[in-house]
């Protein structure tokens, strides 16, 4: 069964090359445009990793990663935040409210492709 992938982003061309190299490694994927429908997707989709922007409309990537780490059963879920923000405030909030991982946009596919990997042990 192939692990599942909820991308949240609300800027379409980070989304489209999202999708489109998870799923040519065989990952499902789910689309998340904003915070709430981030919430809802876990809900609905369960996936086992989330690449989670930061800014985005309605709730941040830092007001959903609380909201899941609060959840118990959800204390699996891996998450990867995504964002322009690389100052290291921005990196330690993340960390600290339980991302697993922090990437910088622009982010290296290769690089990202390999901690996803990683995390969801298939390195």
């Amino acid at each position: 069964m192939p692990k599942k992938i909820l991308i949240v982003d609300d800027e379409p061309n980070i989304v489209i090359s999202l999708e489109f190299l998870m799923k040519k490694e065989g990952f499902e994927i789910a689309i998340a445009n904003d915070g709430d429908d981030a919430l809802a997707k876990v809900d609905s989709f369960n996936p086992d990793l989330v690449l989670l922007d930061v800014m985005m409309p309605r709730k941040s990537g830092f007001e959903v990663c609380e909201a899941l780490r609060a959840d118990p059963a959800r204390s699996g879920l891996k998450i990867v935040m995504l964002t322009a923000k690389g100052r290291d405030t921005e990196v330690a909030k993340g960390l600290a409210i339980g991302a697993d991982a922090y990437m910088t946009k622009p982010f290296s596919t290769k690089e990202l492709l390999a901690m996803v990997k990683a995390m969801l042990g298939l390195a």
